[in-house]
């Protein structure tokens, strides 16, 4: 079955991913994320890359990127370890929070 999403970029770094995706129109994030998290753990099952239960988080975070944007956030994506040697997750996550003033949404 196509699911009509278009994954342009991926990296994570131990604990977390990182994907630039493109919505199609008729698409809720919370509907592209079920499907990634579902089709991934469905492929590492498939493939036996985990000795143990492999398991999503609930949560996700998600912003939007202009399109003169884009090139700065495959390049952030792309040098995660790099990235993750100066600041945890954490770290990251509780700047970005400050920064942009986010809001931690509950469904």
């Amino acid at each position: 079955m196509e699911k009509n999403i278009y994954v342009d970029f991926v990296n994570g770094h131990i604990d977390h991913v990182h994907c630039l995706i493109s919505l199609n129109a008729n698409r809720t994030i919370a509907k592209i994320l079920q499907l990634l998290k579902g089709e991934s753990s469905f492929w590492i099952y498939k493939n036996n890359l985990c000795k143990q239960y492999f398991e999503w988080q609930d949560e996700y975070f998600a912003v939007s990127v202009s399109e003169s944007g884009v090139d700065a956030v495959r390049e952030y994506i792309k040098n995660q370890e790099t990235h993750h040697a100066k600041k945890t997750f954490e770290e990251e996550n509780d700047e970005f929070t400050r920064k942009y003033g986010f809001v931690l949404m509950k469904d």
